[in-house]
């Protein structure tokens, strides 16, 4: 396999999930900053007929600031279009190339790209025997168990095992059931069964616990963290703690989460970015970062309704600027509707 040497012996892989406008070189940056993951995977490249890599996205790759290996994910399902820049894309600094088999968003699925191609197997075949026999890096795929139901991860699977891949990512839940519902751990630990190559867990990995339980109940090699990421910085840190020395040394504090949020605000926010604009970009991170910090979740109220830089920085020193553990409460029944697509 030729991801096998970026596996620790004693701990999972910890990756940062790929996620749509959210995953881009100023955030990998941040990341880094505070211990970020092992492994990076890019936004995904929208793949069609006369497509082109985006620049913004390979800037991730040529620009890449952590030191860390890079996967290079794709999506969209036509054949010669997903040849051509599995050839370009590999002639970057990458560790792999990724095949997205699970966005659920809409606008994607409508186009049979992402989770929508989950119902139809034999494009699927067809596209991972193309991107095997292309690709030379490594071929890594991510999916969803399903797009109506779970019960069609058994046949996924075996197709998925056909081809000679050499990493899966596994996000536990059906296209249909979006980010809500709770996350099918029985079926990632089949897939870690059945499967040749290392499984990649991802789901609802929210804290240093979630995620060494995750791993405990699936067998998963590695980690994939999304939105756990954006609100808890600290989390790849925590995880690799965990597993060293048995226990979570790193406590950050209402005060540590309020200079994140700083730091996020202005190395996400690109210059010439209105102020409304950037308060609005900010807003998206904030859904995540929000959620726990106060009991009556006045704090994630009040910061929706700002408009200017001033406000809302105000916002966070009022409930930031005190005494307190940031304490990692985000839990499934928290999951906001604009989560990140990826």
């Amino acid at each position: 396999m030729k991801l096998e040497g970026l596996f620790p012996t004693d701990r999972p892989l910890l990756v940062l999930a790929p996620m749509q406008d959210v995953t881009d070189l100023a955030f990998w940056e941040v990341m880094n900053r505070y211990g970020g993951p092992d492994l990076y995977y890019t936004e995904y490249f929208r793949v069609y007929g006369d497509s082109t890599p985006e620049k913004y996205i390979l800037r991730s790759i040529q620009e890449n600031p952590t030191g860390k290996p890079v996967i290079a994910q794709m999506i969209g399902q036509d054949l010669p279009a997903l040849e051509r820049t599995a050839r370009a894309l590999q002639k970057q600094k990458v560790a792999g190339i990724d095949l997205n088999l699970g966005c659920p968003a809409p606008i994607v699925c409508r186009k049979s790209a992402g989770g929508g191609l989950l119902k139809f197997p034999e494009k699927i075949n067809a596209i991972l025997t193309l991107l095997r026999n292309t690709v030379e890096t490594a071929f890594t795929v991510k999916t969803r168990i399903g797009f109506d139901s779970e019960s069609e991860f058994d046949a996924l699977l075996d197709l998925f095992s056909r081809h000679p891949i050499d990493l899966l990512t596994v996000h536990g839940r059906t296209v249909k059931e979006m980010y809500r519902a709770e996350v099918h751990y029985d079926r990632i630990a089949q897939a870690v069964r059945c499967m040749p190559c290392p499984v990649v867990a991802n789901g609802n990995v929210l804290s240093a616990k979630s995620a060494q339980e995750t791993v405990g109940v699936t067998g998963a090699r590695g980690l994939m963290v999304g939105r756990g990421a954006i609100r808890n910085p600290w989390i790849f840190t925590q995880i690799r703690e965990l597993y060293d020395r048995g226990e979570v040394t790193t406590r950050p504090s209402l005060r540590d989460l309020r200079e994140y949020i700083g730091v996020l605000y202005r190395n996400t926010c690109p210059d010439g970015l209105s102020e409304r604009h950037q308060v609005a970009k900010m807003k998206k991170y904030m859904n995540f970062i929000v959620q726990g910090v106060d009991e009556n979740e006045r704090f994630g109220h009040e910061i929706r309704r700002v408009s200017t830089e001033l406000e809302f920085f105000q916002i966070c020193d009022r409930f930031l600027d005190r005494d307190g553990l940031f304490e990692d409460r985000l839990g499934p029944a928290l999951v906001h509707p604009g989560s990140p697509r990826g």
